[in-house]
């Protein structure tokens, strides 16, 4: 089974319309097939607090805990430490928590679902997608 891990801009996009694309496309790939990133709901979470917005809370967490949310364990340390190494070495760095993200979704062999292509693209082995 392929598994698909949420980056936070479709995350973001679900809490946004609940009824929406995304919603459809976690339907028809099935929800056991779903997770997220441990950072991920971090930056959720974050935006949240920031917002200071109950509504928007108390929407962040029923989707997180409908959610498989990988924790942050080996092997990421090591799919980080080897991704690292070869972006500087390309001289095609991304941010460090996407960085993360990346190396979760290598070391957890999941397909990443993200808006943001153009970074993630850069991830040699890195299988990314768009759901619109």
């Amino acid at each position: 089974m392929t598994r698909y891990l949420l980056d936070t801009n479709v995350l973001s996009e679900l809490v946004r319309h609940p009824q929406g694309e995304i919603t459809h496309k976690i339907a028809d790939v099935g929800e056991e097939a779903v997770c997220t990133s441990i950072i991920v709901a971090c930056e959720l979470r974050y935006g949240a607090a920031k917002k200071a917005s109950p509504r928007l809370t108390a929407q962040v967490d029923a989707l997180l805990d409908a959610m498989e949310i990988l924790p942050l364990d080996a092997p990421t340390d090591t799919a980080y430490a080897r991704l690292r190494v070869e972006l500087e070495e390309a001289g095609t760095p991304i941010g460090p928590n996407d960085m993360l993200i990346a190396a979760q979704a290598l070391a957890h062999d999941c397909v990443l679902v993200t808006a943001n292509l153009r970074e993630f693209r850069k991830v040699p082995g890195l299988t990314v997608e768009n759901w619109p």
